[in-house]
């Protein structure tokens, strides 16, 4: 029974009462029913759209003018940062956790996993008679048990990987008419992917629910390739960007159109103002501003700030936060300064919504509802972002340890953002308490982590996934990894590297060995056409063919050799596995006897 049938005889009976009294009554029952209605919440997450990339920020050339409008009238977190990547980014706002707890410090080769056993945002709001819906990219995982569908989103509508048209998305997606996966299931949609996810996004919030609300809208773009419809791509025609750059800022006014569409919608209904509407971003801008080699010109915007997606000084990770609720206790057309990071969601999502939440592990975040409300400033507060990009989290690397506006960046480089916003003058020496301080405290929270890192293993044998299919994506290496359908048309990379994977039951196993992604239905020696590009759309280049032979895998310590005989599409090997947790390689041999790797795995339980 939901929360809102348990509600019904009390509110009916109150009804009753306050009907008797007289139409003033009436108003004050209008009220009380209202008074229990919990608030919709919608989340958005652009992708790799910074700081600078709205005309809100200052930017002179970038056209955002309903994202200027909702920022204007909403409440301004003007000091709120995020992972200075994509994957970081989402496993915090999912759990309130740094990314270094959770296995997805990383945005590929097996390091971009949420743990099976982190709680979720979505799983805690299911939990409290919400219903929860998820649009666009997860990049936590995409075998069972790490798919959006699995960790709490009742309807999920989302691309592979961490990017439509990465090594494991949909065959050929390109960002128009592209296949994506509805809980799961392939589905091909017409437009083009933000359009899409909008549309959807539209569509869910239309008619009436008996549960409030929670969805997750997380946007591939602006993240590469740079495939934007030609009329926005033509909005900046004259402008003094390079090619790249005019689709990249094409891309966020598409985003901005469509953010204008889903605020239209909800006035329109009557939704907005009992809304939780957030927008914001996941890391900072990777084409916003760029330096032409030839002349040294600098071209964009970034709002001054130092460095861009990936750094670990502020233009890498200090994002745009906006956030409204009419209907709530929260400031509007307000801004505030304190420190405020995606790892705090959860806990301020839950505070607003009045859902208890107690978590199940420490959380690096913590709730800012007096932020919102105006109510206090903290600012003693310290928090941590640092890029690892690696295969394991190394202490030390690329840290920023921040506090307020002071950022201490690599254990002994201090700013001031205040007085510095490019962090331009390096003023450790006149701080040292300061810097010591701080450093204590990096120290201190690297020693409360070094216990959680660990890897994700992809069942293998599980009656919820049965057949798997792994991709290369998600290969544990620090060699060159075909994480994109590019570099897999063109066949060069094949480093060595392993699949954490757990056998869940002993038996008879069958791996289907894929150059090809296996819905492309191409064969194991076919080239691929070229596809021409265009002046708003990258091309795709011929499909090179490696002459593979033969093939085997490696579970643990057991060598298993193909079958002689191969299907045009797959090399199969056959092996009986005991269960347990093991390294899984997968190889194919080129007539003349190299090692390739198989780039798409398919394993199946017989």
């Amino acid at each position: 029974m939901t929360r809102t049938h348990l509600l019904r005889p009390i509110l009916f009976s109150l009804s009753l009462l306050l009907l008797s009294c007289g139409e003033k009554k009436s108003e004050i029952q209008n009220g009380a029913v209202e008074a229990f209605k919990k608030p919709n919440i919608i989340v958005i997450v652009t992708d790799d759209q910074g700081y600078g990339d709205l005309g809100y920020h200052g930017n002179p050339i970038v056209k955002t003018p309903h994202l200027d409008a909702f920022a204007k009238e909403s409440m301004e977190l003007t000091n709120f940062h995020v992972g200075t990547t994509c994957a970081p980014t989402r496993a915090g706002i999912m759990t309130g956790r740094n990314a270094n707890r959770n296995n997805a410090w990383h945005t590929i080769a097996g390091c971009s996993i949420l743990l099976e056993d982190e709680e979720t945002m979505p799983e805690v709001f299911q939990r409290n008679q919400y219903h929860t819906t998820m649009l666009g990219k997860w990049h936590l995982g995409d075998n069972y048990p790490f798919r959006p569908h699995d960790r709490g989103f009742q309807e999920a509508f989302y691309h592979g990987g961490g990017g439509v048209q990465q090594t494991p998305d949909y065959w050929n997606n390109d960002y128009f008419d592209d296949t994506y996966f509805r809980n799961g299931k392939p589905e091909k949609t017409s437009g083009y992917c933000t359009d899409v996810w909008f549309d959807e996004a539209i569509a869910y919030t239309k008619g009436p629910k008996e549960e409030p609300f929670f969805m997750y809208l997380a946007l591939n773009a602006a993240h590469g390739p740079f495939n934007v419809p030609e009329k926005y791509e033509q909005m900046y025609a004259s402008a003094p960007l390079t090619d790249i750059q005019k689709r990249f800022y094409g891309m966020v006014s598409n985003i901005d159109d469509n953010f204008g569409r889903l605020v239209a919608h909800l006035k329109e209904t009557d939704q907005f103002d009992n809304t939780i509407l957030i927008f914001t971003t996941d890391n900072g801008t990777a084409r916003g501003i760029t330096t032409v080699k030839e002349s040294g010109e600098v071209l964009g915007y970034n709002s001054g700030l130092r460095g861009t997606k990936g750094s670990h000084y502020d233009g890498g990770h200090k994002v745009p936060f906006f956030i409204s609720w009419p209907n709530g206790d929260i400031l509007q057309k307000s801004k505030s300064n304190d420190l405020v990071a995606h790892v705090d969601l959860l806990s301020t999502l839950t505070e607003l919504a009045n859902i208890p939440f107690t978590s199940k592990e420490p959380l690096d975040g913590k709730s800012m509802v007096a932020t919102l409300k105006g109510e206090e400033t903290d600012t003693e507060r310290m928090l941590v972002v640092d890029t690892q990009r690696n295969q394991l989290p190394e202490k030390g690397r690329n840290p920023s340890v921040m506090q307020g506006e002071w950022r201490l960046v690599n254990g002994k480089e201090l700013y001031n953002t205040h007085e510095d916003i490019g962090q331009e003058n390096d003023i450790a020496e006149q701080h040292p308490e300061r810097v010591t301080k701080m450093q204590e405290f990096y120290d201190k929270w690297w020693a409360s982590l070094k216990g959680d890192i660990r890897y994700a293993e992809i069942p293998i044998g599980h009656e919820a996934a049965n057949p798997a299919l792994i991709t290369i994506h998600d290969m544990h290496t620090p060699d060159n990894l075909p994480w994109n359908q590019v570099q897999i048309r063109k066949g060069e990379a094949h480093p060595n590297g392993y699949y954490s994977i757990n056998v869940v039951e002993d038996g008879a196993y069958q791996f289907k060995l894929y150059r090809y992604s296996p819905e492309s239905g191409l064969g194991l020696n076919a080239s691929v056409e070229k596809v021409e590009g265009t002046s708003f759309m990258d091309a795709l280049p011929e499909g090179e063919a490696l002459k593979i032979d033969t093939g085997f895998i490696e579970v643990g310590d057991s060598k298993f050799e193909s079958d002689p005989k191969k299907s045009d599409n797959f090399v199969i090997v056959k092996a009986n596995l005991s269960k347990g947790s093991y390294e899984l390689r997968s190889k194919f041999l080129s007539q003349d006897g190299t090692e390739l790797s198989a780039y798409y795995t398919e394993i199946e339980k017989l």
